[in-house]
């Protein structure tokens, strides 16, 4: 059974979860994401929420942060829903919502 760093309900109040190996991802491909809270916040209040045009089941979930030492202060967290329960496939920083 995959370990969980956390399972939150979202702004369409559907239930999302970060897996520890998901995590580990995104620290290794992604290490200015190095905040959970950042993520959980994004995902609890977007300001924005996008689909992808390729597939009908995930989502973007976009958050503007004025204080990251970058270009980059979209914080972008990819979701992908199965039977309306999503999990995060990876999160990264942003300069546009796309």
């Amino acid at each position: 059974m995959e370990k969980r760093i956390f399972e939150i309900v979202d702004k369409t109040r559907r239930r999302i979860h970060l897996s520890s190996e998901r995590w580990s991802h995104i620290r290794k491909r992604h290490p200015e994401v190095d905040d959970v809270e950042l993520i959980k916040e994004t995902l609890e209040r977007p300001d924005k929420i996008t689909e992808f045009s390729f597939d009908e089941y995930v989502r973007y979930y976009y958050r503007y942060y004025k204080n990251i030492k970058s270009q980059n202060r979209y914080l972008q967290i990819v979701v992908k829903y199965l039977n309306d329960h999503g999990f995060i496939i990876t999160a990264q920083f942003k300069s546009r919502i796309k």
